[in-house]
């Protein structure tokens, strides 16, 4: 039981004495950088699904649809 309270102690130690935290600013430009690149994924993921369609459903995408009309 002393290992155990002997890691808690010098866990603490770590966490209030030697980690540096961010301050409020930093921390949100990086949470406003965060959110614009799972914007921005989401919208290539979004256009990628848009284009190529779901293959067994009615819409098969923009591809589906120019080969539809070259047939």
């Amino acid at each position: 039981m002393s290992k155990f309270g002997n890691y808690v102690k010098e866990s603490y130690d770590e966490l209030v004495h030697k980690v540096s935290w961010p301050t409020f600013k930093e921390l949100q430009s990086s949470a406003i950088v965060v959110a614009v690149a799972a914007l921005i994924l989401a919208v290539v993921i979004f256009l990628m699904d848009f284009v190529f369609g779901v293959q067994n459903g009615g819409w098969h995408g923009i591809l589906g649809f120019i080969y539809d009309i070259i047939r």
